[in-house]
């Protein structure tokens, strides 16, 4: 049983990857069509010309990226240290007990009250859209 459940994890994951490989690659494929599209002449100065414009473009590139990355990191400290100023915990267990308290019960589901497993997406779907409306 255990050797079941690691290959259906491997091939989940394996499904995951290639679902996030796929669009990494349509999206880039995408924008640099939407970048060929806006200024053509530009684009095909920048695929055909000298290292110089080479370099000055991945210099651009990661000048981006770092600064993409202290706003995002800034970003999300400052709206999770907002949170904690906000909530009045003195230290993290007084946190995750206000959290707890303001925040949503997610309920048990022990044992379960649906169904849990499926033969295949096409299994999935068919429960879904029968399921789809009905008061549970």
């Amino acid at each position: 049983m255990a050797d079941k459940e690691r290959l259906d994890r491997i091939k989940a994951g394996a499904f995951l990857a290639s679902v996030a490989g796929i669009s990494a690659v349509v999206g880039f494929g995408t924008t640099l069509s939407a970048a060929k599209k806006a200024d053509p002449k530009y684009f095909n100065k920048g695929i055909h010309s000298s290292v110089e414009l080479a370099d000055a473009g991945a210099i651009l590139a990661l000048r981006a990226l770092g600064w993409g990355t202290v706003y995002a990191i800034a970003g999300t400290s400052c709206i999770c240290y907002g949170i904690w100023k906000l909530s009045g915990a003195k230290d993290l267990k007084d946190f995750r007990i206000k959290m707890g308290s303001i925040l949503p019960v997610v309920p048990k589901n022990d044992p379960p009250r649906s169904r849990t497993e499926f033969t295949g997406l096409n299994d999935l779907l068919t429960y879904l859209s029968e399921d789809y409306g009905k008061k549970g």
